[in-house]
């Protein structure tokens, strides 16, 4: 049995209820204990102070025969030991009788003594507070007597309890109300996302959820919510950019080498055996590179890097230009001393490997290949001497199975996928691959993050 319900919203209205009612409920036992006794209080007070003034004019022989009485205590009169009236105040009507019975031998001591009040036989009136005091005075001992009327205390402890009892239970709906209403409009934008994410699906990440222009954490999360979209949808798009990539450039090979398989199983006396499996072969090998390609793309798109290490760029250099003396093309290289990234050697040897392959196929004699460090960067350019690469299509070179015509024209065999790959490894350490400005030629230029130990 849950003891909330599952709403937030009446689960915040719930808790903001029981708080007000704890603390309200607090405060009303705190009035009621403390409110009558303080405005009895008071009363006693005001009745004392004045029933001992008249007391202290009584004892001098000051006594007028008519007293005045504060505003508060209308009513005071002094009695004789005999019950002869010795003095009154104008609203202490003549015919009302004050009957007190004081401890005998009791003087200058004010009592409070409940007594009836009375005009008539008949009419008694209760609710008034009277106190007594006996004094000596030139004229033998008197007794003086005041009293105040509770009303106004009753009547303010009416209006007390009003409001405990009535007022409570209305403040306590009038916070469930407002703590609902203000709950709902907070919520409100949780709902537009809720309906908004329900209706996106696989097959279409596009959407996004409204953000509120409040700034608040709602807002926070539908912005988080947009990322995770955003993230998403790139999956996504990358996943079917693989497919489509993979199904586009296999589909030519495969096409080639079913072809030429085809032929020699439809003439098998006339097919040469060892040219036709020369051949089959580099189609197998080129589909191979073309997959290990695609891979490890699918593999950079996804930010992986293995195998991390501290990787030395000038070691790494030095042996891909070992590998490749007695070349056709020179190479030049231009070393530091030390160059070390933080990375994958694998995938930075890939580099490496693309764009030197790129510039031996596009280079007139020679490539320049030179590894310096400029701050907190290492600097990796590799440059050719063929034709260069216009303007406007020095970022196209770096798109998925492009290929210029001058590349076309001088490798037939390949896939447009080295340089993208490049890129993506530079970005994945990151870093940058760009091509710079250089005649003639190519010049491309690599910078990644220097590795300080």
């Amino acid at each position: 049995m849950r003891l909330f319900p599952r709403s937030i919203r009446a689960r915040l209205t719930t808790s903001a209820v029981l708080v007000a009612g704890v603390v309200l409920i607090g405060s009303a036992f705190l009035t009621l204990g403390i409110v009558p006794d303080s405005l009895r209080g008071v009363v006693h007070g005001r009745v004392e102070l004045a029933v001992r003034r008249v007391a202290i004019e009584a004892r001098n022989g000051n006594l007028p025969a008519q007293l005045e009485p504060p505003a508060r205590v209308p009513l005071l009169r002094v009695v004789a030991d005999d019950g002869t009236m010795v003095a009154s105040s104008p609203s202490f009507p003549e015919a009302a009788r004050v009957t007190a019975a004081l401890r005998p031998g009791t003087f200058d001591r004010v009592e409070t003594t409940r007594i009836e009040l009375t005009r008539h036989e008949e009419d008694a009136e209760t609710n008034h507070l009277v106190k007594a005091i006996r004094v000596r005075t030139p004229d033998g001992p008197v007794t003086v007597y005041g009293a105040s009327s509770l009303a106004d205390v009753e009547r303010g402890l009416m209006v007390i309890h009003l409001m405990v009892f009535l007022g409570i239970p209305l403040i306590l709906a009038l916070i469930g109300s407002i703590t609902w209403a203000v709950v709902r409009g907070a919520l409100r934008p949780v709902e537009r996302i809720r309906a908004e994410l329900a209706e996106i699906t696989g097959r279409d990440l596009s959407r996004r959820v409204p953000v509120p222009g409040t700034g608040d954490e709602i807002a926070g999360l539908a912005a988080a919510t947009n990322h995770t979209l955003d993230r998403l949808e790139r999956s996504a798009e990358t996943q079917r950019r693989f497919v489509a990539d993979a199904s586009h450039e296999l589909r030519s090979p495969v096409s080639a080498l079913r072809a030429q398989l085809e032929v020699a199983g439809a003439y098998p006396g006339e097919t040469d055996w060892p040219v036709a499996g020369a051949r089959a072969l580099a189609a197998a090998d080129r589909l191979t590179g073309i997959i290990d390609e695609l891979l490890m793309l699918a593999k950079l798109d996804a930010g992986a890097i293995t195998q991390r290490g501290v990787v030395d760029m000038c070691d790494l250099v030095t042996d891909q230009v070992r590998r490749r003396e007695g070349g056709k093309i020179l190479i030049y290289l231009h070393l530091c001393e030390k160059a070390p990234v933080h990375g994958s050697s694998l995938q930075l040897d890939r580099l490496l490997t693309n764009l030197l392959d790129n510039a031996a196929r596009h280079a007139a004699s020679r490539i320049d290949v030179e590894v310096t460090v400029r701050g907190d960067r290492v600097v990796l350019t590799v440059t050719d001497d063929g034709d260069g690469i216009a303007p406007q299509d020095r970022e196209r070179v770096f798109e998925r199975f492009t290929r210029l015509e001058a590349a076309r024209a001088k490798d037939k065999g390949g896939s447009g996928l080295g340089l993208p790959l490049s890129r993506e490894i530079a970005m994945v350490h990151k870093g940058t691959l760009t091509v710079a400005d250089h005649e003639p030629g190519a010049r491309f230029v690599a910078v990644l993050p220097l590795h300080r130990s």
